[in-house]
């Protein structure tokens, strides 16, 4: 495993494994298998209504606590100081934690200068050890770290070869916060895992295109977070360390980009957030 470092100092895998749309069963079957393959990195959410499942299987998985990194996300709905205090003790508490590794404002909707200043608070406290945010776009982003005392640590956005977010990596990396990516095989999309240029690629390396993927975001120092409920894609998801793709391999790719994903600045996004409950 690859690790990078954050503004807090926090080392965080450079892969994790997320388990949005998971059952509980599947959370409880999907964490001791990505353990035995190496996985520190656990990612939820509370709108993944499955932070309880997670903590029963992380608590029993046999790994020193320090060891691993779990990282949850605050919905919007709870945005606001006082109710993001409230939201973070109930993620806690069903996570079975003392800490959390990192937080993240889940949308860039509602009162999120309300919630960043809880986030910081407790941060300061050392009940969060690094705090961020999910799916900012650029205006949001520059807005908070002009306007607040802490700069986030991670911003969580779709990341994968048809949207590689290259202009939002370079303005994340100019303020010191990392980009991770969400949905980095675009979710199963097969125009992407049969793309001619990565198959071309995958071939002359002995892997599979979604390996080419994982190792070409990590290559580039985008942390990953990839879902898999099977042992033996959760075990080949996180082989991509000991091969490395070249300059001219890395410049294929680049030439896919269509740069097509969701748009949080799209007022209709918000209208499907809200209409999810």
């Amino acid at each position: 495993m690859e690790y990078i470092t954050l503004n807090t100092g926090a080392q965080m895998p450079k892969l994790g494994l997320g388990v949005f749309q998971m059952s509980d069963e599947e959370v409880a079957a999907a964490v001791p298998a990505a353990i035995e393959a190496g996985y520190r990195l656990f990612d939820t959410a509370s709108r993944y209504y499955n932070e309880g499942a997670l903590g029963k299987a992380i608590a029993t998985c046999g790994v020193p606590r320090e060891e691993l990194f779990i990282t949850t996300k605050l919905w919007f709905k709870d945005y606001g100081y006082e109710r993001t205090k409230e939201a973070f003790r109930v993620s806690l508490d069903l996570l079975g934690l003392d800490y959390l590794d990192l937080d993240l404002m889940h949308q860039p909707f509602n009162d999120y200068y309300g919630a960043w200043r809880a986030l910081e608070e407790l941060h300061e406290q050392g009940l969060i050890r690094s705090i961020g945010v999910s799916n900012f776009y650029p205006d949001r982003y520059a807005d908070l770290i002009q306007h607040n005392r802490v700069v986030p640590a991670v911003n969580q956005r779709q990341a994968h070869p048809f949207n590689q977010q290259i202009d939002a990596q370079a303005q994340a990396a100019e303020h010191g916060t990392v980009l991770q990516a969400w949905s980095p095989l675009a979710q199963g999309n097969p125009e992407v895992l049969n793309h001619p240029v990565l198959r071309v690629i995958a071939e002359a390396h002995g892997k599979s295109v979604p390996q080419v993927i994982l190792r070409w975001l990590t290559q580039r120092d985008v942390a990953v977070v990839v879902k898999s409920t099977h042992a033996d894609r959760l075990a080949a998801n996180i082989d991509v360390f000991g091969f490395a793709l070249s300059d001219a391999e890395m410049a294929a790719i680049a030439t896919i980009d269509r740069k097509e994903g969701p748009d949080h600045q799209d007022p209709a996004m918000l209208e499907r957030l809200l209409a999810l409950e």
